[in-house]
């Protein structure tokens, strides 16, 4: 396959055909570095050498009536996680000017949960209009299903954006939870873009879908249009439903998926997120040459990587850390 062919028709925003998505999931190995300097070509077309640092907080663990299959906060996990109610205020400003010092360009918080009552939604308006008072950071919120009004408030107190992610393909969503829909989910998100609100979607690799799932995963958010897409790869936590290491998702099938997703969305901002240390291990570097943003320290009841490692990986890369105020400097400086 002449994947640089596909890199010129994804910087024309042509749309891949089913047939060259599965071409890319399913080419050799010893073709990982072709399609990764592909999937570049692209990245720096539209991206640039810069990489996005973000800083994700889970604000509200557990307590979740939802059945994900995937989620150590399901109410089918076992998983020994530490549980807790949504955090106060003050807790939530003291981690967004934390994230401000690192110089990450977003704050990212998340709550367990199907949908956030009325007075969780009053209590998050206000975090967010505090943390905009005293910060520049963009906010984002990861909260399950909102009502319109719900998604108006939070816009109006000064949210930039809200994740919702599709996770799989509507073929396969059945097999992931059942408590609620693949539609639910696209509901949810035509919601968010109607009250004003950017939104961020991807997914979670690893889950026993096939390559059609992935990509008509990344099909389907072509017609979303998120702003930011998240990819994801399962971390196997023992004592939810998909506790068990997938052996077929390796560093090598990660490196191919993310390239898809490049290709499928040149412009976006793209993020490997969830199990890149996990499931890339020494390959983590080669993920920047098809994303261009990435999580630190975490995701939600999983560690991650440090905010000083991740400089280092960016800049041993030649690649710049995107800021929005000070110095990238200050990022490695907090962490050391």
């Amino acid at each position: 396959m002449n994947y640089q062919a596909l890199a010129e028709q994804a910087i024309a925003k042509q749309p891949l055909s089913r047939e060259q998505g599965i071409a890319v999931l399913a080419a050799p190995d010893d073709a990982v570095m072709d399609i990764l300097a592909a999937a570049y070509k692209v990245r720096r077309h539209y991206r640039g050498n810069r990489v996005h640092v973000q800083l994700l907080s889970n604000i509200k663990s557990g307590l979740c009536g939802e059945d994900c299959h995937y989620c150590s906060q399901s109410r089918v996990s076992h998983a020994p996680i530490e549980k807790y109610k949504l955090w106060q205020k003050e807790k939530a400003m003291d981690e967004a000017q934390r994230a401000t010092a690192m110089d990450a360009k977003r704050y990212c918080m998340a709550l367990s949960g199907g949908q956030p009552t009325d007075r969780e939604i009053d209590t998050l308006a206000d975090m967010v209009r505090a943390i905009k008072a005293e910060t520049s950071i963009e906010l984002c919120l990861s909260i399950g299903f909102l009502s319109l009004d719900q998604a108006k408030k939070l816009k109006d107190a000064g949210l930039d954006r809200i994740n919702h992610n599709l996770n799989t393909s509507e073929r396969h969503y059945a097999n992931i939870c059942t408590s609620h829909t693949y539609a639910d989910r696209v509901n949810n998100l035509m919601t968010a873009k109607e009250a004003g609100l950017d939104i961020c979607s991807g997914g979670i690799i690893g889950q026993g879908e096939t390559e059609d799932d992935i990509f008509d995963m990344f099909d389907a958010l072509r017609t979303i249009g998120p702003r930011s897409i998240p990819v994801n790869f399962l971390i196997p936590v023992p004592g939810t439903p998909f506790g068990d290491l997938d052996p077929n998702l390796t560093p090598r099938k990660c490196l191919k998926a993310l390239a898809l997703a490049r290709f499928m969305h040149p412009d976006v901002d793209l993020r490997v997120a969830g199990g890149r240390e996990f499931h890339l291990r020494s390959l983590q570097p080669l993920a920047m040459y098809a994303a261009n943003s990435i999580f630190v320290e975490g995701y939600l009841t999983c560690d991650g990587q440090t905010p000083n490692e991740a400089v280092e990986m960016i800049k041993d890369l030649g690649f710049e850390v995107e800021v929005e105020s000070a110095s990238e400097d200050s990022l490695g400086a907090t962490a050391a």
